[in-house]
């Protein structure tokens, strides 16, 4: 027995030792054009679709769906990253911890813990690859080189000063050689920016601000970018959302439009120059930033073939943009919104003074966490629709004269609002069908398929697989916690996985073998 005990310790060493060195890391066609067996950046692709071509679970067979495994983080935080797939292996994180796990078993191949540090710690979107390499953006605004294979550390650079108020918690883009990073911060007197760093070296190559450094006459400040962005590699420009303005809820001592906050922007990744730049929310006094992935999708719009950009925002406007230069397509609302006068004829909402925050308290939709927030969406191309989880809802916002002018200057109440996962077509706006997910809302992301299924969560901590056609629940399990992230899915060796997470549990779902 002890002998048997020994060769069977032996073999799962050779086992994981073989997994150990099979990571040999993303290049640069596996970003461009991932196969299935891989999800080799936040996104999955650069697009930010989040739509998966793999049909092996379907409408028809997806109530047999169950689990293939779960891995415990044993972490009070939240997972809110969408792990990294490569070479077999998932990389995922929450603040000061990167995990590498076996995709096919959910064993444990390394874990690394960043020492604990100041900055922020609401949560973390994940890692980003290149080559044999990941790179993680710490809490205090650090950026760190990890060697794949063990998790040890190569390099260590600071992106932003955490003295000052920065913090950040997004998950890298790379680029070619670049490594693309934002910063997060709600601070005054922050300027918001993108900075590309040298991939081997952890240099700075370019940074790109999204509002005027510190000491500028009439200076606006924020335009933090605290999410991914999304990239076109025919057009070779990468889009990315920026924040809201500072002070947050006053408007008085930044007057004008606060460019480029709450903006959709596109730059030259080689250079970081700006291309163009459409503004989603101008003069924001409602903490509506504009950091929603914004999705790139090619086909028909109205009959005409377009390289087209949507995002759906916080704001409660729902875009579709022509990415090649900015202009707009479409704007709709997709909820209930009511501080704006109309649309402008370059399809920017028209902000309403009468509902900026004010002593008596104003009633605005949508709330202040918006009408959607970080989580992802996700495009259907075969049905055209958009998907997305919604929050319709009210609050009521006022403004504190003794609060001063600086800092949040005010305050929001929520007053009512839920969760609603919606399918919007992109070529009216108009809602095809929504499905109720509970009061308050969910935090969960949403993945679509070819064969046909929506992938999300609801208020409850169900995990829900959805008909894409029309909405309707056609599996579920619950999961005992919050669900704050999006999913994804991959296939190895045949065997089509779903990972969701849930707390600080990962989930691989599988039908049976």
């Amino acid at each position: 027995m002890d002998f048997l005990k020994k060769t069977f310790l032996t073999l799962c060493c050779v086992f994981v030792f073989s997994l150990w060195t099979l990571a040999q890391g993303a290049d640069e066609q596996t970003l461009l054009h991932p196969p299935p067996d891989s999800w080799p950046g936040y996104h999955g692709d650069y697009s930010g679709k989040r739509h998966s071509a793999l049909t092996q679970i379907a409408p028809g067979n997806v109530k047999n769906l169950s689990l293939a495994w779960a891995f415990q983080t044993n972490q009070t935080s939240l997972i809110k990253s969408s792990p990294l797939l490569v070479d077999g292996i998932l990389y995922f994180t929450v603040p000061e911890n990167i995990w590498a796990v076996d995709a096919r078993s959910g064993h444990q191949i390394w874990h690394y813990v960043h020492p604990r540090s100041s900055g922020e710690h609401i949560g973390h979107r994940g890692v980003a690859m290149y080559k044999g390499y990941l790179y993680f953006l710490s809490p205090d605004a650090h950026l760190i080189s990890l060697n794949a294979k063990d998790g040890s550390v190569r390099w260590n650079v600071q992106v932003a000063d955490v003295t000052k108020g920065y913090w950040t918690s997004m998950a890298p883009l790379v680029v070619g050689r670049h490594v693309l990073v934002g910063v997060s911060g709600d601070f005054d007197n922050l300027t918001g920016y993108i900075r590309s760093i040298d991939p081997e070296t952890g240099a700075t190559q370019w940074q790109w601000n999204s509002t005027p450094p510190a000491g500028t006459p009439n200076q606006t400040t924020g335009g933090m970018t605290w999410m991914t962005g999304t990239y076109d590699p025919e057009l070779n420009l990468v889009y990315w959302g920026t924040g809201n303005p500072t002070p947050v809820l006053n408007g008085t001592t930044r007057p004008g439009d606060n460019l480029y906050t709450c903006s959709i922007v596109a730059l030259n990744p080689d250079t970081g120059k700006l291309a163009w730049a459409f503004q989603v929310s101008p003069h924001d006094t409602h903490d509506w930033d504009a950091v929603e992935t914004p999705v790139l999708v090619d086909g028909d719009f109205h009959g005409e073939p377009k390289k087209m950009l949507m995002q759906s925002s916080r704001n409660g406007y729902f875009f579709v943009l022509d990415r090649t230069n900015g202009t707009s397509l479409l704007t709709a609302p997709y909820g209930p919104v009511n501080w704006t006068l109309g649309i402008d004829k370059e399809g920017r909402p028209i902000p309403n003074p009468a509902k900026e925050p004010a002593p008596d308290g104003r009633l605005i939709a949508p709330d202040e966490g918006g009408m959607t927030n970080y989580r992802s969406p996700s495009f259907d191309p075969k049905n055209g629709l958009f998907i997305v989880d919604a929050h319709p809802s009210w609050s009521i916002y006022f403004a504190k004269p003794a609060d001063g002018v600086y800092g949040w200057a005010g305050a929001d109440y929520g007053v009512w609002g839920k969760g609603i996962i919606e399918a919007i077509d992109y070529q009216t706006g108009k809602i095809r069908w929504s499905h109720e997910v509970g009061p308050g809302g969910s935090g969960a992301g949403v993945l679509t398929t070819d064969s046909g299924l929506t992938f999300t969560g609801d208020a409850s901590g169900n995990f829900l697989a959805l008909d894409s056609s029309d909405g309707k629940t056609l599996w579920h399990a619950g999961s005992g916690a919050s669900i704050v992230s999006s999913p994804t899915s991959y296939e190895l060796d045949g065997r089509q996985y779903v990972l969701m997470s849930s707390g600080g549990v990962l989930f691989a779902w599988a039908l049976p073998e």
